[in-house]
């Protein structure tokens, strides 16, 4: 990748390269005024990923899975995160692998759906972004038990909540996954027309 005009890398060193590969950058970068800086930032790179919202319109439930977070234990907080249904790319396209995952975590085998929008999580410190897709499911739609792949570790509970319960959940803690607060936040807006497609 071409360096552009305002950064200067002037040396990478790989950390640990296991799950994700966490990578020291020592670079100069031109500030505003025209001034060089030399700074040392570490990037986590895990590869990209998607994540998506199932709405059933007839029951107004949202589908959402619960699984056990090391990093949400590590910060001291409660460790199952209630969450939409997400996963990491690996070479795949974001809605290919995202119907995927759904059946996977969830069981739910979806015809159609939406991509909202491509959003950087953490970019601080983390060089993840995610594609957010949106969907509508029946209970018809199930084609398996869902619960995800033991084989990676995941032991996923599948949840159908009513939407305005998950909105509730946000205000009262129970629901502290950014990525999900996006997601239901976003049909709640356009459910009240603040939002078109």
């Amino acid at each position: 990748m071409k360096e552009p005009e305002f950064l200067k890398i002037h040396y990478a060193s790989v950390l640990s390269d296991d799950w994700g590969k966490l990578t020291r950058y020592r670079f100069a970068y031109r500030r505003r005024d025209g001034t060089w800086q030399d700074l040392t930032r570490e990037a986590y790179d895990r590869g990209n990923g998607a994540t998506c919202l199932l709405h059933d319109p007839d029951s107004d439930c949202v589908l959402l899975t619960r699984q056990f977070r090391l990093p949400v234990w590590l910060s001291g907080r409660a460790p199952f995160l209630i969450e939409t249904p997400a996963g990491l790319l690996e070479g795949a396209r974001p809605e290919e692998r995202m119907r995927a995952e759904l059946i996977e975590e969830t069981g739910f085998d979806v015809s159609r759906l939406e991509h909202l929008f491509d959003v950087h999580m953490s970019p601080g410190s983390v060089t993840e972004y995610l594609s957010f897709f949106i969907g509508t499911y029946h209970p018809g739609d199930r084609v398996s038990a869902g619960g995800g792949d033991e084989s990676e570790g995941e032991d996923i509970e599948v949840m159908h909540v009513p939407l305005a319960q998950a909105l509730a959940m946000i205000r009262s803690g129970e629901i502290a996954d950014a990525k999900t607060i996006i997601l239901l936040q976003d049909l709640a807006l356009r459910r009240a027309g603040l939002l078109t497609s």
